[in-house]
């Protein structure tokens, strides 16, 4: 059917989520893809196993819209832009039942009713109407078995009877079907194939070039999630498992969320290669993550010099690690890799053969430690499998460019099991058996973006000097890598019922990149008290400049407030400011609820809090949340916070239904401004302005007083640049020694960052180049120095910044190119 332009109220910012989730979920996806880099398109099909929601009633729709999409006339007052969800959708014809999907940025050709009769042999007995009901309620135990009859469906032809044929309609946000005679969703169709093909400027799938102009394409994430990639249930109550088979050019690589990864195979065309995917565990379809380029698996061991610089030539992109060797690292590496902490040698935390442990029995008890029973829906669950309990490291495999292999190798490749190791014994078993890490392109949006089985980094993370990395330089690196690694459990395992309550993931993220890296460091509880008080600082001072610098609706937690988590009758909603173009680049999610959890803890006591954690992963895991689960099973754990007069309305009230921060924070910022790694910091500020003052007064052939410079760490660095940026002038010489002193070209990209502000601002010309080099490889940073340079008014930063534009702009985040566009242009 032709695509009709659906209206969006273009007063809003906010994403309708139309699916009607209430009515009917699609409880599996079975995907089959082909990538097409010659059009920038992927085509294929997508096979819903649904299943009526136990709540719905036949006689609820009686042709009248607001009854199978929702009594928007009723709520419309109660959940400020639901109606913006439902108007757009076409009236129902003779009062038939919509299945209503999230989709935008696809042309459909056809969707059909599947022939399921091939089930018949699996359940004897079974009639016609209930086989799909009997295939998505099989037990955990045979998961292999589903597994095996979803392919088996998805293969089916579809029904061919003229009864049967159904009819859809696409307009801006969503995909429509409905079935001539069929008034509500028990009627409905079981099993549906949609035959699809993506758009090459579609939101959901990035298609770009690596770093060495290859082409690739990867998943996009927020704000439009994968509804461009696939027509899908957005709302994150639409948990379901999927498979996928994707077919792309033989010497690409094929990444994806996926339990078990196996060798790809032939499929017929000498120049394709079929990659197969699956997941067991019920999950949202926004989670659901693919990539596809040339990258290579990183060695465990590095490669020659010789054979990097060839490869670097692009000699020999085809060749790379087989993907059947799940192992990723092994203990050798670790050893060889050693990572100096100033104090003693880091060493991974784990057995000799523990990189390799993989599950393959599966031991199941009935009950959790600390008496919490599972208590989501059945599937086959790692917190009750004995060998997952003592698998401190999963496997894991690293892939990246092949000029990034060694870089890769020894930050990343080095680092990972340490990460994965603190991370289990912070909070537990490892929501999922295997974790691949790719190094995309210089174009993507952020620092990091974690999936299930799958976490993508920017290269900004990799340390810009020499292969073998300094202590401070790999301080970015890790604590990127413990945020991401934290989201399996925090964001994934446990996820958002409300997407406006983005800090359950975030801020929770945050917190805990803090504790997992000071333990993958092994540093003493004093040590990372310090580092703690350090990192909060600068965290304070970044959210102080964005609260300053945005508006006030962007500044909640729960904008929802009292409505939080509420949808339409049908299921629909929105999700609130997600289409602001300023919220992919604030953090205030990320930082005020990071400063409410360090508030939590300050009240109950660090250990008891980390504790805390576990006993709720345990309880919660496999389930959506809301800010009001945690709690309020924080203040039943605790019982002495109502004691303090702490209660759910005060936190709500002073952290999440309010812009800006309560008084506890500016008291305690106040504090950390007094830590020790804070005073070194300012002692050595005092010096370079004293140094910038002398050099004024001083007769240019005299030479500069000799200054002892105290070493610094990486994060003191960051603080010290940006005390100097405080600064209403500082000379060119400062700058230059500055430079010299610290090595500021080859530290990592925060530091950087602050080192262009300065050069910026003082309009420090010859270290111009550091400022372009910034803008071109570290995009995921580099958005608002565009600002800065059109700012000043300076005809030559004005033209750097358009020269950086044009440079970048075509593997720019289309977002983030957007932004920049109405800075330079």
């Amino acid at each position: 059917m032709e695509e009709q332009k659906g209206e969006v109220n273009p007063d809003t910012d906010d994403l309708p989520l139309c699916a009607n989730t209430s009515h009917i979920l699609v409880k599996h996806y079975a995907l089959d893809l082909t990538v097409h880099f010659d059009r920038n398109v992927i085509s294929g099909s997508v096979v819903l196993f649904l299943e009526p929601t136990s709540s719905e009633k036949p006689e609820e729709y009686d042709g009248n819209q607001t009854a199978w999409f929702g009594n928007t006339e009723q709520r419309s007052s109660d959940l400020p832009g639901v109606r913006m969800a439902a108007d757009h959708i076409k009236s129902s014809p003779e009062g038939h039942f919509f299945l209503v999907l999230d989709c935008c940025d696809i042309t459909v050709s056809k969707v059909e009713h599947v022939d399921i009769t091939c089930l018949l042999d699996a359940f004897p007995g079974v009639q016609p109407p209930d086989l799909i009901q009997k295939l998505v309620t099989l037990p955990s135990s045979q998961w292999r078995r589903q597994q095996e009859l979803f392919s088996v469906c998805s293969r089916a032809p579809g029904v061919e009877q003229n009864g049967d044929q159904l009819h859809f309609h696409t307009d801006r946000w969503s995909l429509q079907v409905w079935k001539q005679g069929v008034f509500s969703p028990r009627e409905f169709p079981r099993t549906l194939r949609i035959c699809y093909e993506t758009k090459p400027t579609g939101g959901s799938v990035r298609w770009t070039k690596d770093q060495h102009n290859m082409d690739c394409v990867y998943t996009a994430g927020s704000p439009l999630n994968n509804r461009a990639l696939f027509p899908c249930q957005e709302p994150p109550v639409a948990m379901s498992t999927w498979q996928a088979s994707v077919r792309a050019p033989r010497d690409c690589v094929v990444l994806m969320s996926g339990e078990e990864q196996i060798a790809p195979t032939e499929d017929g065309d000498p120049n394709l290669l079929l990659w197969n995917y699956y997941v067991t565990m019920p999950m949202p379809a926004s989670t659901f993550t693919l990539a596809v380029g040339r990258w290579q698996q990183v060695p465990a061991q590095l490669l020659p010099a010789s054979e990097i610089g060839r490869r670097e030539k692009g000699d020999d992109f085809g060749e790379f690690v087989p993907v059947s060797s799940l192992g990723g690292s092994s203990s050798k590496v670790v050893k060889a890799s050693k990572l100096h902490t100033g104090r003693e040698e880091l060493t991974a935390c784990l057995g000799s053969s523990s990189h390799h442990e993989s599950v393959s029995v599966s031991d199941h008890s009935a009950m959790l430690d600390d008496g919490f029973p599972c208590s989501h829906g059945d599937y086959p669950c790692r917190f009750i499998e004995r060998a997952a309990k003592s698998q401190r490291v999963i496997p894991h495999r690293v892939f990246a460019p092949v000029g990034l292999l060694q870089k890769a190798q020894s930050r990343i490749l080095a680092l990972l099991p340490q990460c994965l190791a603190a991370a289990q014994a912070v909070l537990g078993v490892h929501p999922f058996p295997r974790l691949d890490v790719l190094i995309v392109p210089a174009g993507f949006s952020s620092l990091g973006m974690a999936s299930p089985h799958i976490i993508f980094l920017s290269q900004s993370v990799l340390h810009v000097g020499s292969s073998f990395p300094r202590e401070n330089s790999l301080s970015l690196c890790g604590s990127r890598m413990c945020h991401e690694i934290a989201h399996s459990w925090f964001g994934l395992l446990i996820g958002a019922r409300d997407w406006t309550e983005e800090w359950i993931s975030e801020g929770f993220a945050t917190y805990l990149e803090d504790i997992i890296w000071a333990r993958a460091q092994q540093l003493s509880l004093p040590e990372a008290t310090e580092l703690s008080e350090l990192k909060a600082l600068l965290r304070w001072r970044r959210l102080s400049d964005e609260l300053q610098n945005s508006g006030e609706e962007l500044q909640i937690l729960r904008p929802n407030m009292d409505k939080t988590g509420q949808v339409s009758e049908s299921g629909s909603s929105t999700v609130k400011h997600a289409l602001n173009p300023e919220k992919p680049f604030l953090q205030v999610h990320y930082l005020k609820g990071y400063f409410l959890l360090m508030f939590l803890a300050s009240q109950v006591g660090e250990q008891q809090f980390i504790h805390f954690f576990r006993l709720f992963v345990k309880k919660y895991h496999g389930q959506l949340i809301l800010s009001q689960d945690f709690l309020q099973m924080l203040f039943s754990t605790f019982p002495d916070l109502a004691r303090k007069g702490l209660t759910l309305a005060t936190i709500y009230a002073d952290w999440l239904d309010r812009p800006g921060v309560p008084k506890w924070l500016h008291e305690r910022s106040a504090l950390w401004s007094e830590a020790k790694l804070v005073e070194e910091v300012k002692q050595e500020v005092a010096k370079w302005i004293l140094l910038s003052h002398q050099g004024k007064g001083r007769k240019r052939k005299r030479s500069a007083p000799k200054v002892h410079y105290k070493e610094v760490t990486s994060e003191q660095l960051v603080l010290l640049l940006e005390l100097l940026l405080e600064e209403a002038t500082l000379s060119t010489s400062t700058l230059r020694i500055l430079a010299r002193t610290y090595d500021l070209h080859n530290q990592d990209a925060e530091v950087r960052h602050r080192w262009c502000e300065l050069v910026v601002k003082h309009k420090h010309v010859e270290a111009y180049g550091d400022v372009e080099r910034f803008l071109l490889h570290d995009q995921a940073m580099g958005v608002y120095l565009y600002g800065e340079l059109m700012v000043q008014e300076d005809a030559e930063q004005q033209a750097l910044a358009r020269r950086c534009l044009s440079l970048a702009g075509e593997e720019m985040d289309q977002s983030a190119r957007r932004v920049v566009e109405e800075m330079v242009l």
